[in-house]
C-alpha cells in the first residue's frame, strides 16, 4: 500500500474518530436537566450537571430547563361572563417548572407545545371559577380565594404533563368598550346618591344641633333673667330698707322729699297746666313759705 494512501486512510480515520468522540459527549449545565433518546423512545434521563456519553449516530439529547419558568396567556385573553352576567376581558399568566422531563417530552414535547395546552387549561379554570362569583366580588372580597381555585385546578390538571405550576395570575381585567360607559354612569349614579344621603344626615345632625344650642340659648337666657330679676328685686327691697330707715329718723324731712318727688313729677312736662286754688293742700309747702 503506497504512503499517500496510508496518509488518506489515516486521515479518514482521524476524522471518524473525532467525529464519533464530539458525537458521544455532552455536557449538562447547572441550569439544566436531560434525556438521552434512543431511535426516538427514552433511553434515560439526566438531572445533574456534569459530563455525560452517548452512543454517537444512534442516540440524541433533548434538554430542558431546570428553573422556574414564565408562560404569559396573551393568547388567551378572551371574554369571561360572571356569575352576575357582566362580561370582562381577562388575561392570566402561570410560572411552573419541569420535574418530569421524560413525562414532559412525551405529553408535549417543548415548552410551546406546553403553553398551547397550558393555555387552554387556565382559560377553562377561569371560565368555570369566575363563572361562580359576581363582578363586583371578584373585584373585591374574594378575588384571593377565585385566584387560588384557579391556581388548584390548573396545578391538578397539568401535572400529566411532569410539571409543577408554581403560581397562577390574572395579570389584567378590561371591561369591554360598550360595557365601560355604562357601568362608569352606574358607579356615578351611585356615588351621587350616597352623597345625598351624606347630605340628608348631616343636615339632619346640625338641625339637631342647632335646636339643642337654642334650646340652651333660652334656659340660658331665662335664668339668667331669673337672676337678674332677683338681683334686682333684692336691691330695691335693700333700697326702699334703707330710705325707710333714713326717711324714719325725720319724719318732717320724709313729708318735704315726699312733696318734692310729687312736684317734680307734676311739674315736668312744659306743656301741662295746673290750676289749683291757693290753699290747696297740694301746695302746702309755697303756702307755708308764704306765711
Amino acid at each position: 500500500m503506497s504512503k499517500d494512501v496510508i496518509k488518506v486512510v489515516s486521515v479518514i480515520f482521524c476524522l471518524l474518530l473525532f467525529f464519533a468522540i464530539s458525537n458521544s459527549v455532552f455536557i449538562v449545565s447547572e441550569e439544566k436537566q436531560a434525556i438521552v433518546l434512543q431511535f426516538g423512545k427514552v433511553a434515560r434521563k439526566i438531572n445533574s450537571s456534569g459530563l455525560y456519553f452517548k452512543l454517537p449516530l444512534i442516540q440524541n439529547v433533548v434538554s430542558f430547563d431546570k428553573r422556574i419558568i414564565d408562560i404569559s396567556s396573551d393568547y388567551s385573553s378572551r371574554e369571561i361572563i360572571t356569575f352576575d352576567q357582566k362580561r370582562f376581558i381577562a388575561d392570566a399568566y402561570a410560572k411552573y417548572r419541569i420535574i418530569d422531563p421524560v413525562l414532559f417530552y412525551q405529553t408535549v414535547k417543548t415548552e410551546l407545545g406546553l403553553a398551547i395546552r397550558l393555555g387552554s387549561i387556565i382559560e377553562a379554570n377561569i371560565r368555570e371559577k369566575v363563572g361562580t362569583i359576581s363582578l363586583v366580588n371578584l373585584l373585591n372580597s374574594e378575588r384571593s380565594e377565585v385566584i387560588n381555585l384557579i391556581k388548584e385546578g390548573v396545578s391538578n390538571e397539568s401535572k400529566k404533563f411532569g410539571i409543577d405550576v408554581i403560581d397562577v395570575r390574572i395579570k389584567r381585567l378590561d371591561l369591554p368598550e360598550e360595557n365601560s360607559a355604562a357601568i362608569f354612569r352606574r358607579m356615578q349614579t351611585e356615588r351621587e346618591k350616597e352623597a345625598k344621603e351624606i347630605r340628608a344626615e348631616g343636615e339632619e345632625s346640625a338641625q339637631k344641633i342647632r335646636s339643642e344650642a337654642e334650646k340652651q340659648k333660652r334656659i340660658i337666657i331665662a335664668n339668667a333673667i331669673r337672676e337678674a330679676q332677683e338681683v334686682r328685686g333684692h336691691g330695691d327691697a335693700l333700697a326702699a330698707k334703707i330710705y325707710n330707715d333714713a326717711l324714719a329718723i325725720d319724719q318732717e324731712f320724709f313729708s318735704f322729699y315726699r312733696s318734692m318727688q310729687a312736684y317734680k313729677k307734676a311739674f315736668s312736662s312744659s306743656n301741662t297746666k295746673i290750676i289749683l286754688s291757693p290753699n290747696n293742700d297740694f301746695l302746702h309747702l309755697f303756702n307755708k313759705e308764704q306765711r
